[in-house]
Order: structure tokens, then sequence, then C-alpha cells
């Protein structure tokens, strides 16, 4: 029986990655895509614009 739990936590492990790894990929993409986009856009051009603002002073 040692070997049952030397293995369990390894596989259990490795089945909650496996469906992470499934919902992330399942996530991506779809009818939210473009709004996610354009947040990450707007999150970058804000960041672009505070480090301009930061070398002109």
């Amino acid at each position: 029986m040692d070997y049952v739990s030397a293995l369990l936590p390894p596989v259990v492990m490795a089945v909650f990655f496996t469906a992470l790894v499934v919902t992330i990929v399942k996530s991506q993409g779809g009818p939210n895509k473009a709004k996610e986009d354009a947040i990450v856009d707007a999150a970058v051009a804000r960041a672009q614009s505070a480090k301009q603002v930061g070398r002109d002073d």
C-alpha cells in the first residue's frame, strides 16, 4: 500500500494541472476576445503614456 500513497499526490496534481490547462485553452478566443484585447491594449497604452510622462519630467 505504500506505492499507492506514494503515487496518489503526483497523479492528483497531474489531473488538476491537465484540467487547468484545458480550461485555459478553452477560454481563449470566443465572443469576448475583442473585449479582452481592447482591455489589454488600453492597459498597454496607459503604461506607455505614464512612461513617457515620467521621462519628460
